[in-house]
């Protein structure tokens, strides 16, 4: 292996050891644990670190258009090609549960790809998106501008549970 293909590998392994982390901390916290939760937080802020900097050493950040444009062909992807197949695959195997998952991804993909191709187009019309505030849905991650629905349209969350995110 060469090592762009390292840079790669130590990249999602990061990448994920952050998420893990979140989740365990999550976890911790409803085990009533705040300073193991604490630990699982800082740890993956050190795993963000880590991805950050290999990341930067791959060249995989770029100027905004770069990054938009990455953005959009990397959700565009997701769910157009990927998660379609992943959810047939569940489905033949009768997993409810990742049918679920991967729906919601899918279909939550789609929006990003949407609002990141907007984003484009205002950055090449030399204008930033607007300020309205953005809000996500804690269970499928809908992203909305503005105010959350009553209802989130993909998974049916109450809206006053969406996350604003500052």
């Amino acid at each position: 292996m060469s090592t762009n293909d390292n840079l790669s590998a130590a990249f999602a392994g990061e990448s994920q050891a952050n998420r893990k982390y979140l989740a365990f901390a999550k976890a911790a916290e409803q085990e009533n644990l705040p300073n193991i939760a604490r630990l699982f937080r800082a740890a993956a802020e050190a795993e963000t670190v880590h991805a950050l900097a290999h990341l930067g050493v791959m060249g995989g950040i770029g100027d905004t258009k770069e990054n938009l444009q990455a953005a959009i062909e990397g959700e565009g992807y997701e769910y157009q090609s990927m998660y379609p197949k992943f959810v047939e695959e569940a489905k033949k195997e009768d997993n409810k549960g990742a049918v679920m998952s991967f729906s919601n991804a899918m279909a939550v993909e789609k929006i990003h790809h949407d609002l990141y191709g907007r984003a484009l187009e205002q950055l090449k019309a030399g204008r930033d998106v607007t300020g309205d505030a953005i809000f996500v849905c804690p269970v499928c991650g809908n992203t909305v501008y503005r105010t959350a629905p009553d209802r989130c349209p993909i998974c049916g969350t109450e809206g006053k549970k969406f996350m604003n995110i500052k």
